[in-house]
């Protein structure tokens, strides 16, 4: 049942997504991230893990600018499908060498693993997120694990355009709710917030 209405929502989603113009998507882009590096917890990271978009997703590059202005280790998770998990590696500009897995995700080539409990920071993609602090990922569960591993103690954001909010979204108990959420229109924090 949980597993169903997940799959609906992700359908829906990706549809209204799929929608948004180019132009529109930076635009909110660019004012979701000036509103996240507003947040204490960016202030306050040395270390922030972010993800590079996916077509017809909000993209948080703008965040790794400004997180190297202020001399802070910005880092990526290298996905491992195989092996269903994923690594922190730095990058050290939007420009390096990358590839593209067969998932579309791009990965920087020859990149360093950092220590998760180094992290400070993690901006959390997702599909759909709620009002609670719950998201609705891509379905492979890879940020779930990386956020419930015992050597990760930082700060959490989700970060979104603000149709991406709902009121609810299906959970299990495997789902690991996020401290915060920023979208281009609002910053909600739940879970001890940030």
């Amino acid at each position: 049942m949980v597993q169903q209405a997940k799959k609906s929502l992700r359908a829906q989603m990706k549809r209204r997504l799929a929608g948004l113009e180019a132009q529109e998507l930076r635009d909110r882009s660019r004012a979701a991230a000036e509103r996240l590096c507003g947040l204490s917890a960016f202030e306050r990271a040395s270390a922030v893990m972010l993800f590079l978009p996916l077509p017809n997703e909000i993209d948080a590059r703008p965040i790794a600018l400004r997180a190297w202005q202020e001399g802070k280790t910005v880092t990526v998770p290298l996905v491992n499908f195989e092996q269903r998990h994923m690594i922190p590696v730095e990058i050290r500009s939007l420009t390096e060498p990358m590839t593209t897995d067969g998932h579309g995700i791009k990965r920087p080539a020859g990149a360093c693993p950092v220590p998760v409990d180094l992290i400070d920071l993690v901006i959390v993609p997702g599909l759909v997120f709620d009002t609670q602090g719950h998201r609705l990922g891509r379905g492979g569960g890879f940020y779930d694990r990386f956020l419930a591993q015992p050597g990760f103690g930082g700060a959490t954001c989700g970060f979104a355009l603000d149709e991406q909010v709902v009121d609810s979204v299906p959970t299990h108990g495997l789902d690991v709710p996020i401290h915060c959420l920023v979208t281009d229109r609002r910053t909600l924090c739940f879970n001890g917030g940030v």
